[in-house]
């Protein structure tokens, strides 16, 4: 998947729509759902595609799935009230080429209706409907745990790059989230959820080692989630992660951190240059950004350019992002 592009005109259309006439952005969590849409029910699931087109051929895949119990119900709420600025920045400013991008939502397998929601590869106006057909359940068990290891199983097993098989370039993945993972994915839930056959549990450490083959993988923590902040939960995710967790203080600036994240693994700008062009975006999320991803800039070019340096890699940001629609 992953054909057609991003109209920003047809966002602010169904925007206006729903504002006229008082539906939801999230209509169908909130008339009450309680089992995932089809389009996003991970059961039975072969895989989800990130496939190269004459449209689009060089393929960026970029995932993003995000908690969705307790406080963090809230994000893909503001995810979906700020998609324009992330596809702007991608694109228009040159950060990635082609992206392809992949919204589900994680709860937990142990209690909730709805663990597990994944959506498809797309690079139009349907990765906004995928984000309007996630059920917003809010449930979770209590324990600092949630089922991450299940979502990164599914992932790891039931998706294809082009851009991996093809040129040897991993995926982006973003879990959002302020809780651990279990430690095994359990073949039981994967039984009951995504209809595999597993024959033993798979240590969480195992899977994320798997997963990290086809994906760039960062976990961000919002400062304003339930446990924001949490030094438990921070030190279990950057065992498994190393420095690609992202503690971040504005869950508003989501959208932005995700941005500059994929440009910096692109190696299209460096931080400064990113933080830059939030604000010549209007962007009021400079400082948040700044803060949460210095650790992570500090590896990935932040070193200041010369003046003829900065002027050529954004000549050829401006290139690659040259004869995108307007976004």
């Amino acid at each position: 998947m992953g054909s057609g592009r991003w109209s920003t005109d047809v966002y602010s259309a169904a925007a206006s729509y729903r504002a006229a006439t008082g539906t939801s952005a999230f209509a169908y969590s909130d008339s009450g759902a309680r089992k995932p849409h089809k389009a996003l029910d991970p059961h039975g699931v072969g895989t989800r595609e990130s496939r190269d087109s004459a449209e689009h051929p060089s393929s960026t895949p970029i995932s993003v799935l995000f908690d969705v119990t307790g406080s963090m119900r809230s994000v893909p709420r503001v995810l979906q009230t700020k998609l324009p600025q992330l596809l702007g920045l991608l694109t228009r400013k040159g950060y990635a080429t082609d992206p392809h991008i992949m919204f589900g939502a994680i709860g937990d397998a142990t209690c909730d209706r709805v663990p597990l929601q994944v959506g498809q590869f797309e690079s139009d106006n349907r990765m906004d409907e995928d984000l309007a057909r996630i059920v917003l359940e809010g449930g979770g068990g209590g324990q600092r745990t949630e089922s991450y290891e299940l979502a990164m199983y599914f992932m790891a097993r039931h998706t294809s790059l082009d851009s991996l098989s093809k040129r040897g370039r991993r995926g982006y993945l973003f879990i959002i989230g302020d809780e651990m993972p279990y430690g095994q994915v359990k073949p039981k839930e994967v039984k009951r959820i995504i209809g595999d056959d597993l024959r033993e549990p798979i240590a969480v450490e195992a899977m994320v080692s798997e997963l990290q083959r086809s994906y760039d993988t960062y976990y961000i923590l919002p400062g304003a989630a339930s446990y924001g902040g949490d030094k438990q939960i921070l030190g279990y995710w950057r065992r498994l992660l190393g420095q690609q967790v992202i503690e971040l203080d504005d869950l508003d600036a989501v959208c932005e951190t995700i941005a500059l994240t994929v440009g910096l693994g692109e190696e299209a700008i460096d931080l400064t240059e990113g933080l830059a062009d939030l604000a010549d975006v209007g962007s009021a999320a400079g400082d948040a950004v700044g803060k949460a991803l210095a650790p992570l800039g500090a590896t990935r070019g932040t070193v200041v350019r010369s003046p003829i340096a900065s002027a050529l890699s954004r000549f050829g940001r401006a290139a690659r992002g040259a004869g995108n629609e307007r976004l």
